[in-house]
């Protein structure tokens, strides 16, 4: 086992919210016990990390290095560290499976009590950092921190791969194309035949149409204020474009005409609570299904008028799609070696590390899906 030593490596800093991420030689401790520390390949930019960067939905943490999409090779391995060694491929994870605790052992969810969502910028293990300038602490994003030549995370943070899977393609299962598809599998189990509605056309929302086209929706409703989004939907299974912005009456009574009283299903993958009542509204009395994906932008808090609720629709959310990382992250790579899943039309621009700003220009912009970010090879 080889835990390496500290080393100094190029890392996109962030130093304030909003302002452009900063090039910077940043030292990087040695992976501490149970910890890996990774070769990050590729990286690419989630939504989320614009509004983290932003300090949007959270408190303001800086100097940061964001990222938790990615896909990299372990270079060092920390005390105790047995199921990874030098040389693997593996994808990150920004929510973790540690296989013990009383939650990893429930099939009823995916979320470790151990190693969850970490929002405070520090280490699961010890809730310290490992990167630095000068001494001073620079802090981490999820317990990822993928914008950098290299990274560590806690072993149970990490899954490993297959090695013939492409790095620059497969990093996108690392988080957003992963948790459509599994938003719709397994946390709405969309059934044959049904009548789906996707409000926001990004890389979450279209995969969730994927994965509606894939258990045999009928119509899959596509929503978005974005225009030119509406024509390449369809190659992810959406059958219908709905732009709020033509229509003078509410989406929602919208969607309810055009479906005779409403979706069996609606998904919101915008990050806006006010939207997540849209989608219970564009719900069917009875069954109806509404899955919230996004990470709300400011209000936090959902209004929802009890009616709604006793006349037989669901809300619930979704965190990485209902799935357990380590457990189910490997499946999803051989659907995609076996060409049974779309990765790669997700991805519609590979950027160079250095250019990583241009990244996060196009995301506000409206102009990208997922930017692979290359990271330098030598």
């Amino acid at each position: 086992m080889s835990s390496g030593g500290v080393m100094r490596c190029k890392a996109a800093v962030a130093w304030a919210a909003g302002e452009a991420l900063v090039i910077e030689e940043v030292e990087l401790s040695p992976p501490q016990p149970m910890e890996i520390r990774i070769k990050v390949v590729c990286t690419s930019l989630c939504r989320s990390d614009l509004t983290a960067w932003l300090s949007q939905a959270q408190p303001q943490i800086f100097p940061r290095i964001f990222g938790h999409e990615a896909s990299g090779i372990v270079e060092s391995v920390g005390e105790g560290v047995t199921e990874f060694e030098t040389g693997d491929h593996v994808l990150t994870l920004f929510t973790g499976e540690c296989m013990s605790c009383t939650h990893c052992a429930s099939d009823k969810t995916n979320m470790c009590q151990l190693l969850g969502l970490e929002r405070q910028g520090l280490m699961h293990s010890d809730k310290q950092t490992r990167f630095s300038i000068n001494g001073n602490p620079v802090y981490h994003y999820c317990a990822v921190s993928s914008f950098s030549e290299y990274t560590i995370v806690h072993s149970g943070c990490a899954v490993k791969i297959s090695s013939i899977a492409p790095l620059d393609k497969i990093c996108l299962l690392s988080c957003g194309v992963a948790a459509g598809l599994g938003a719709a599998w397994k946390v709405a189990n969309i059934s044959q035949g049904s009548t789906v509605v996707i409000f926001g056309l990004g890389t979450v929302g279209l995969s969730v149409a994927q994965g509606a086209k894939m258990r045999g929706a009928s119509r899959v409703i596509g929503v978005d204020t974005n225009p030119e989004k509406s024509e390449g939907a369809k190659g992810f299974g959406v059958t219908e474009y709905l732009n709020p912005n033509e229509h003078d009456e509410p989406i929602q009574q919208v969607i309810n005409r055009i479906t005779n009283g409403g979706a069996d299903y609606a998904f919101e993958c915008v990050g806006d609570t006010g939207m997540v009542t849209t989608a219970l509204q564009s719900c069917c009395s009875g069954w109806g299904l509404t899955v919230s994906l996004g990470v709300p932008k400011n209000k936090a808090e959902i209004a929802v008028h009890y009616g709604l609720l006793l006349s037989g629709r669901t809300l619930t959310g979704s965190l990485f799609g209902g799935w357990k990382p380590k457990s189910h992250l490997p499946s999803l790579v051989d659907m995609y070696l076996r060409k049974e899943i779309k990765i790669d039309e997700y991805i519609t621009h590979n950027l160079q590390f250095e250019d990583i700003n241009k990244a996060f220009e196009l995301m506000i912009q409206g102009k990208c899906l997922r930017c692979v970010i290359h990271m330098p090879t030598n």
